[in-house]
């Protein structure tokens, strides 16, 4: 897999002279793997002038980000749906392809970060609400394809300090993120949700080929678990249709909050395997 990017392009609570809000990149690279360091990670940020937010000057920022990174993205992630035009046209014009996704981790931290430690100390900091920009309207779940279904599935638990060897796994097609950016300690319970299937690879490739953003419990009228995907998208992964499967999902959500909201899904061909289709460290964000 390589380099990937997460990109936000949007107006910051910052009001120049004019009394115009300042709009700002920010660009980041995505860990992927257990073992990467957010910290060392790249990461690049500039100040765009009201007037001049269009996607040629989001082309010369990325050429510089580019530049300064000394690689170029085989992808850009962006969670602001709002920007998808503007950020896509940009992206498209230096030849990198541009994905809705909600697997930007790494910037929706960052991004936090600076909103409680970068911009408040700006002239002109106003504070804001939620932000309309990511308020989307989530499409209805839709059914996995047929010759992708799970045969069977089951609720699993590894603590934390487990993935450390994760590099050490055999595992088809995976993605993860340093769990320690996250805030996990190594004595923290990650709930998982692990399926098995005789077509474990195609449903492993089908998958990895998604923007993976995390995977909810919908106690509704059919309970059911749902795997949410790229800006808007979601899939039906199992009906819960007894009593003990709906506690054993109750419990799920509960485990995924004392974790930060970080879990997994793992394929495998069965319960004996011991190899891995596939394997992805999740993480449910708020971006409102």
């Amino acid at each position: 897999m390589g380099t990937i990017w997460e990109i936000d392009f949007y107006s910051r609570p910052i009001f120049d002279e004019n009394k115009k809000k300042l709009w700002e990149v920010l660009i980041c690279e995505s860990p992927l793997d257990v073992k990467d360091s957010s910290e060392s990670a790249f990461r690049f940020a500039k100040f765009c002038p009201n007037d001049r937010v269009n996607s040629v000057w989001l082309r010369t920022a990325l050429e510089e980000a580019i530049a300064q990174s000394g690689q170029t993205p085989q992808k850009i992630r962006f969670f602001r749906i709002a920007m998808n035009n503007m950020i896509t046209k940009a992206c498209e014009d230096l030849g990198i392809a541009a994905y809705p996704s909600r697997r930007t981790f790494n910037i929706n931290q960052w991004l936090n970060e600076r909103m409680q430690e970068v911009y408040p100390h700006y002239p002109g900091f106003t504070p804001v609400g939620p932000n309309p920009s990511v308020q989307v309207q989530i499409q209805p779940p839709q059914p996995l394809p047929d010759a992708l279904i799970g045969q069977r599935w089951a609720f699993v638990t590894l603590e934390a300090s487990a993935f450390a060897e994760m590099n050490e796994w055999e595992i088809g097609f995976k993605e993860a993120f340093p769990l320690q950016a996250r805030g996990v300690t190594a004595d923290t319970p990650i709930p998982g949700i692990i399926f098995f299937s005789s077509r474990a690879m195609p449903l492993s490739a089908w998958i990895s080929g998604l923007e993976l953003a995390c995977i909810k419990f919908d106690p509704g009228k059919q309970a059911r678990l749902l795997l949410e995907t790229g800006a808007i998208d979601r899939w039906i992964l199992a009906n819960i249709k007894d009593a003990a499967t709906v506690a054993e999902a109750k419990k799920f959500e509960e485990a995924k909050q004392k974790a930060q909201n970080v879990h997994f899904l793992a394929v495998q061909s069965d319960p004996q395997a011991e190899s891995f289709a596939g394997f992805w460290l999740l993480q449910d964000l708020d971006l409102a």
